[in-house]
């Protein structure tokens, strides 16, 4: 069993999602399906589209939930289809024990897909972290000081809004 986690940007162009959902599909196609599990917080962006790509290639999905207000506090309606639809395909559901969608539940959550896996996927630009905490380069960061691998996912073309 391989368990893959991802990180990655939510804020891609829409030109940005159809490269970085094909480079998705490379790097699942070294895996085999049958024991492929892919871990993902199924925001909108990146975590989607990793769990769309591991339920494409025949993996097991398990979505890890920062809240249990994520959903009703957090996913916008136009990601709400998807996010549904994602969430109902799962094979497993983890919810950190959060009451509200805030910076701390939001690394819990990213410590827990850490935590799950063989190795991580980050859908990243390569940009420092913002200082924020819990975003993507805080996340590759925390992987690679635990010695968890990264493969990067960056194709040229890719761009984030604004």
């Amino acid at each position: 069993m391989t368990t893959l986690a991802v990180t990655g940007h939510m804020d891609l162009t829409d030109e940005a999602v159809p490269l970085v959902r094909a480079a998705l599909d490379r790097v699942l196609a070294d895996y085999e399906p049958t024991d492929l599990v892919g871990v993902s917080c199924i925001a909108k962006g990146s975590d989607s589209l990793f769990a769309e790509a591991v339920l494409a290639a025949g993996g097991r999905l398990t979505v890890v939930l920062p809240s249990r207000d994520y959903r009703e506090a957090k996913v916008k309606p136009e990601h709400a289809v998807a996010f549904d639809r994602l969430r109902a395909a799962a094979s497993e559901e983890i919810v950190m024990p959060h009451e509200t969608a805030h910076r701390t539940a939001y690394e819990a959550a990213n410590a827990e897909l850490l935590r799950r896996a063989d190795r991580l996927v980050a859908v990243w630009d390569g940009q420092p972290p913002s200082g924020k905490g819990g975003g993507t380069a805080d996340t590759v960061q925390q992987a690679q000081a635990v010695r968890l691998g990264v493969t990067v996912v960056w194709p040229e073309g890719a761009v984030r809004k604004g």
